[in-house]
């Protein structure tokens, strides 16, 4: 465990996170954080309630001043957050997910975000496109 993984993990049980919560966003097993929540006395007794106005950032781990009446922050940055988002894709919620038929070979195939798509692969629009056609 990297000394930037125990700041992040000291943080976030400082700010009401559960062991569950904290191995989703650090990657690490949840006996891991348990047993070092136990040696480092960072048990749910010795910590204060989530109702505190700071959260930390769940990339670097910095402090996140919160806004009342407003979404809850989770990252300090936009550069943070891209980077939390691009280190964890599986995440992503994709709505636009489209399934079509190929207008050369006639299989189904799933795109993500175009639904004007027609081909499946750039062979199949190449031998669409110029297949029929004779030279000379």
């Amino acid at each position: 465990m990297t000394d930037n993984e125990k700041k992040q993990i000291e943080s976030y049980r400082k700010n009401g996170y559960g062991y569950k919560q904290i191995s989703n966003l650090t990657n690490l097993s949840v006996n891991t954080i348990k047993s070092y929540c136990k040696r480092n006395k960072l048990m749910s007794a010795d910590l204060q309630s989530n109702d505190n106005h700071t959260l930390c950032c769940e990339q670097c781990g910095k402090p996140v001043e919160q806004n009342e009446h407003r979404k809850r922050k989770r990252f300090c940055s936009d550069a943070c957050r891209n980077k939390w988002w691009n280190n964890h894709l599986d995440l992503v919620k994709r709505k636009a997910i489209y399934e079509l038929t190929c207008h050369y070979c006639r299989k189904t195939f799933t795109v993500y975000g175009n639904a004007k798509r027609k081909f499946c692969s750039h062979s199949c629009y190449v031998k669409y496109r110029y297949g029929g056609k004779q030279n000379g």
